[in-house]
């Protein structure tokens, strides 16, 4: 079974082939960062005009790279929400034009159901590295080894971590998914490329952070590490990029160093001393989670790490430091938006909430 995966949520206009395996054919994205790259921000309308002007090359493009034809494809699986609502509106109505005319049936998926479920994904980047089953894979990312495309050992906690999300998730099975906690201001992701704005360095911000913090000290501020006192899983990012601001005006108004070095190495210290704080919290609140619920529900059987914010390397290698086997994380390339998740998760879940559509 062949599904074709549409996603449009924000400002990636994406396509994938996934077979029902989770095997991954074929993952077209077209990014929109030079679009906005001089604005520093995603502006809505813009973003849905480029998804219109660029959907049905894009969809064209995973089918001839997954080798496939429309005659082949079984299904069709498109993200539904949440996301921006003109960009939403763009893949909504490609797919169901396209399952109106060719009959195929149509699947609306949920964006942060679809992140969390990427974690099955594999393809010919990700080798078996085990005998005993196909979804073990293993991806290397600059000599560090991580463990992708694992099936997911229920119950489950998942911790999710994007640009507009940042939650834990209690997963007694497939199906059956509770929110125990959240932000409650900034998500991790947001607090990434806001602070990444404040440091002046390019869009989008978070990428770059991770990359100013590998050359600094992550001791060298002492950031806060908010909520961490208190017992409840909920988590608070916007003191933390409050306090990135107050050393940047600092450092600004002294004028610290004559030159571009002194600058870059400031630069580099605050994003590694901001990228640990958020990792601390992260980490320790997940580490609770496991406590908790093992204690009071179930042994919990698979650890999940998922969202844009996975890709960071920093916080993939504390996790599995600490979580070793029961870690479950997406390969690099499927924790960003992608229409591969989409299409996973059509082949992977019967779900009442993900309503199914008909020609």
């Amino acid at each position: 079974m062949l599904v074709l995966g549409i996603e449009t949520s924000c400002d990636e206009t994406a396509a994938a082939v996934v077979r029902d395996d989770g095997f991954v054919l074929s993952s077209i994205i077209s990014s929109q960062i030079p679009l906005f790259s001089s604005i520093g921000g995603v502006v809505p309308e813009m973003a849905a005009r480029a998804h219109t002007e660029n959907i049905l090359l894009v969809i064209e493009e995973a089918l001839q790279a997954g080798g496939t034809s429309w005659e082949q494809i079984d299904s069709i699986a498109v993200t539904r929400g949440p996301g921006l609502i003109g960009s939403l509106l763009v893949g909504q109505s490609t797919a169901q034009a396209l399952s109106f005319s060719l009959r195929k049936p149509l699947k609306q998926i949920d964006h942060l159901r679809a992140h969390v479920l990427a974690v099955e994904l594999w393809d010919t980047s990700t080798p078996s590295t085990s005998l005993s089953t196909v979804y073990a894979r293993q991806h290397v990312n600059d000599g560090f080894h991580v463990e992708t495309g694992l099936k997911i050992k229920f119950p489950a906690i998942g911790l999710l971590v994007s640009g507009g999300h940042t939650e834990i998730l209690w997963m007694a099975d497939r199906e059956h998914w509770e929110v125990v906690g959240s932000t409650l201001d900034d998500a991790a992701g947001e607090a990434f490329d806001k602070v990444g704005k404040l440091l002046g360095l390019p869009y989008p911000g978070g990428p770059n952070v991770s990359k100013a913090a590998l050359s600094g000290d992550p001791k060298k501020f002492a950031f806060p590490r908010a909520m961490m006192e208190r017992r409840n899983l909920n988590f608070s990012f916007s003191g933390l990029k409050t306090a990135v601001l107050r050393e940047v005006r600092t450092f600004n108004a002294s004028k610290q160093g004559d030159g571009e070095g002194e600058r870059i190495r400031f630069i580099s210290d605050i994003a590694a001393s901001f990228q640990q704080a958020v990792i601390d919290v992260l980490l320790e609140k997940t580490v609770r989670a496991v406590e908790q619920f093992s204690r009071e529900k179930s042994e919990v059987r698979s650890v999940i790490l998922a969202g844009g914010v996975a890709a960071n390397k920093a916080l993939r290698e504390a996790m599995s430091e600490r979580f070793g086997a029961l870690l479950r994380v997406p390969g690099l390339r499927y924790c960003t938006d992608n229409a591969a998740m989409v299409g996973g998760v059509e082949k992977a879940s019967n779900s009442r909430n993900d309503t199914i559509k008909c020609w």
